[in-house]
């Protein structure tokens, strides 16, 4: 058959470029391993002649990896949905600011981005590398470098092959299936019209990532992914080369920029998922956000470590294991969010694609070349001189090293769970949802006390030794100053009446101790240097980031306590305490403030629910202050989706989103135009106890009547008449009784409607079903008269800022500090 309006071509040249870029990746992995092996150097001869393959190469993989991303914005932007890949994350009406979002949406694309960054990079590094001068004892860098990351490309290119050897499939190729093809859909009639895609329209990006986030967030995250293979690929080649502390000038710089990139895209996730994803908060413990969690933090050991070897020679087994290890916990995060073994534990995670498999080979064979590098190598390792004094920096920076290490240790433990009881087959079960903060906490927080004493209080310390005496001279200012302002906001805040844990207080001593400490180093010992304090400045931010969490989260309050009816009648996970009920155009108090539902307006897919907050004057007048509108987006395909609104003050945030609104009725509402009476009829099929709701009440059909008087309704001649006597709630919490009467006269069967003038409902019995015992009972409700009403929950996070701002300042600091590396060396 022909098929109309097909672009064949597309996924052929997308194919043509995944098979080349994993054919150039291979052959520049081994031309390179060749060149390193050579026993003649690499400038002469033939390990010349393998130099020029491999960087031939490995420009020719980089061509195809920018083809195939092109060539899937092509099929993207192009809307050709004969392709499940496109068909599957995008649609006609998806804004093209998201069709970024779409290309990365899916496990194919996000593939696509880490292929992509790691060629970015691999093309730095080896213009870099090939441009430098020989090393110590002729060593270049460039060949056992580029031979891992060509490496990790051939691993990463497979997992979009999408081709099959002896019945396994290796990799997904979002260029090679076809919607009508795919197994889903190959035998519905559809796909067997030549013009099916005349009238096909993609499924759509889910409602949740339609969001600039999506758009900067993912880059962000995986170029820090793709960052950790550069320490790794350092430290494999060091231990390659045998040149156990040469490859760690080269490899300083990068992995404080892996750093840097990394922890910036954790904290955008923090951003968007407090700002837009309605988890009233900016970090919930999720699986997904631990696993980019856990590299992080041994990647930032690896740095600091490395520190210590440039400074005194010492810690070199820890730069090697933390070096290969945060790439390791990549590989394994990936493994965990991609195989489906987290399951419903995470709302991250993709599905699996059947690559299970094949993700677990990616992961041990990396784990297996650096076990077997290590072990090779473990007897050469220079050894240590002698033992670090108690009152050198480098202890303490070790020291700090091996608590992070510890740290990701736990927060690892915990989110494999899944996998612990797939592969032992027990039973262990995860921190419970909404019990994950109290878990990892009891945790995470002495071990964050520990390392922002240590930030605090090691800078005063000197390599090698120091004098006691000197270093608490230093700390004694910022360490009372610290203490008093603990004092004073752990009393204003209750903390202690509250029965708080003292590690709260001593959580916030040590935030306050880690900003006061390290302006004063930069200050008295920096002398103002700034230019030198990029170390300190990204500590004070590091140690504002954990006030302003701690301070947020732990002072957060619920205002929205509801006053008026109940909203349990909604669902037993509505509380009174948490959800209020706002009829529109009522005025209602709320903690400081007196909010008015004043109704709803559409605008696209979103429907904005506009609540104005006033204030009362001297004279008892109310004015307003502002406005908030949070809403929901309509999506019939993947649900309906909340997003929050948020006043921003700079001591506080006032959080605002809807957790029930009529959105069955809300199209009829916005678009009625008061033509009628009463508005088209719902119908509801029930059972006896079954429960249903209008836009104003709940309805419960409490039984059925035979009992009915006949003449009283004026249907004498019925032969049968049966009433469904229905219970109707309003959402104030009062009851009203309605019985509209199914009755057969001449074999017509036909209704006596039943009102509820106060609500403005019209009840009609049209159908009885003896087999399933089921009847079917319509409701019209009233064009005018009747209230709109929403529950809206709504949150007061104080010194929230403090968080943000600390974010950027420790951004900021970090840059600082790769600049001057760079240019130092």
């Amino acid at each position: 058959m022909q098929y109309i309006g097909e672009h064949l071509w597309a996924g052929q040249l997308g194919n043509c470029f995944v098979i080349l870029s994993f054919v150039a990746a291979l052959l520049a992995a081994l031309s390179y391993f060749s060149a390193t092996s050579s026993p003649l150097p690499e400038g002469n001869g033939q390990g010349k002649g393998w130099i020029k393959i491999a960087r031939l190469s490995f420009l020719i993989h980089v061509f195809s990896v920018f083809g195939m991303v092109g060539t899937l914005f092509i099929m993207l932007s192009g809307h050709y949905f004969e392709y499940e890949y496109i068909w599957h994350h995008s649609s006609k009406a998806m804004p093209m600011q998201y069709i970024a979002s779409c290309f990365w949406e899916g496990q194919e694309g996000s593939f696509l981005l880490w292929i992509f960054w790691n060629a970015v990079l691999g093309i730095f590094l080896m213009k870099k590398l090939s441009s430098s001068p020989l090393g110590e004892a002729e060593v270049r860098w460039e060949s056992p470098v580029m031979a891992v990351i060509s490496l990790v490309q051939v691993f990463l290119c497979s997992m979009i092959l999408g081709v099959y050897v002896l019945d396994y499939r290796i990799g997904s190729n979002p260029f090679t299936i076809l919607l009508r093809e795919f197994p889903d859909f190959k035998h519905l009639p559809f796909v067997q019209q030549p013009d099916y895609l005349s009238k096909l329209d993609g499924k759509g990006l889910n409602p949740l990532l339609q969001n600039y986030w999506m758009v900067i967030h993912p880059p962000t995250l995986f170029l820090g992914f793709a960052l950790t293979v550069v320490p790794f690929a350092f430290a494999i080649a060091g231990l390659w080369k045998k040149k156990y502390s040469e490859w760690q000038r080269p490899a300083l710089p990068w992995t404080f920029l892996g750093i840097m990139i990394l922890g910036t895209g954790i904290l955008m996730g923090g951003a968007w998922a407090y700002e837009a994803l309605s988890f009233g908060g900016f970090w919930a413990w999720d699986p997904v956000e631990n696993a980019s969690l856990v590299p992080w933090l041994v990647l930032v050991g690896a740095g600091h470590v490395m520190m210590i070897y440039k400074n005194k020679g010492q810690s070199l087994f820890a730069t090697f294991f933390l070096s290969l290890i945060s790439f390791i916990l990549v590989l394994y995060a990936t493994f965990l969010t991609r195989s489906g073994i987290l399951g419903d534990s995470s709302v991250h995670a993709f599905t699996d694609l059947g690559m299970s498999g094949q993700l677990l080979v990616y992961l041990l064979f990396f784990v297996a070349l650096a076990i077997v590098m290590l072990a090779i190598n473990f007897k050469k390792l220079p050894g240590q001189a002698q033992e670090d004094s108690i009152w050198s920096r480098e202890f303490w920076m070790f020291i700090g090293a091996l608590i992070l290490l510890i740290s990701a240790f736990q927060i690892t433990l915990t989110t494999s769970i899944p996998l612990i009881n797939k592969i032992f087959g027990s039973h262990l079960a995860p921190p419970a949802e909404g019990k994950a903060f109290n878990h990892y906490h009891q945790w995470q927080i002495p071990f964050a006390i520990l390392i922002l004493t240590l930030l605090s209080c090691t800078q005063f310390l000197k390599y090698k030794n120091s004098n006691p005496k000197e270093f608490r001279k230093n700390i004694v200012i910022p360490l009372g100053i610290s203490l008093v302002l603990a004092i004073l906001i752990s009393f204003s805040f209750k903390w202690f009446s509250e029965g708080r844990t003292v590690f709260y207080a001593l959580l916030l001593f040590t935030c306050i101790f880690a900003v006061f400490a390290n302006i004063t180093y930069i200050v008295k010992i920096l002398k103002g240097k700034l230019d030198h304090a990029g170390a300190s400045i990204a500590h004070i931010g590091f140690g504002m980031v954990l006030m302003g969490a701690m301070i947020s989260t732990s002072r957060s309050e619920k205002i929205s306590v509801n006053q008026k009816g109940d909203v349990s009648i909604f669902g037993k996970e509505y509380s009174n305490q948490e959800n209020i009920l706002l009829q529109q155009n009522d005025t209602v108090r709320m903690d400081d403030y007196f909010i008015t539902y004043n109704g709803k307006r559409k605008a696209g897919v979103d429907i904005f629910y506009d609540v104005e907050y006033l204030k009362k004057n001297a004279d008892g007048s109310l004015s307003e202050t502002f406005t908030l509108s949070p809403r929901i987006q309509l999506n019939q395909r993947m649900g309906n989706v909340p997003e929050p609104d948020t006043k921003h003050y700079l001591t506080k945030d006032i959080y605002t989103h809807i957790t029930y609104a009529d959105l069955e009725h809300a199209g009829e509402q916005l678009q009625q135009s008061g033509a009628g009476e009463y508005k088209e009829p719902h119908n509801n099929t029930l059972a006896v106890g079954d429960t249903f709701f209008s836009a104003n009440s709940i309805i419960v059909l409490e039984k059925l009547n035979t009992s009915i008087d006949k003449e009283k309704l004026g249907i004498q001649k019925a032969q049968i008449a049966v009433g469904a006597k229905l219970k109707v709630l309003d959402v104030s919490g009062k009851m009203f009784d309605a019985m509209p009467v199914y009755y057969i006269t001449d074999s017509m069967p036909n209704t006596v409607e039943s009102k509820v003038e106060e609500l403005g409902l019209k009840f009609s019995f049209w159908q009885v079903n003896p087999s399933t015992g089921k009847i079917d009972i319509s409701v019209s409700e009233k064009t005018a008269g009747k209230k709109d009403f929403i529950v809206m929950k709504a949150i007061v996070f104080p010194y929230i800022n403090v968080l943000w701002m600390g974010c950027i300042i420790m951004v900021i600091g970090t840059v600082m500090a790769i600049r001057r590396r760079l240019r130092k060396d």
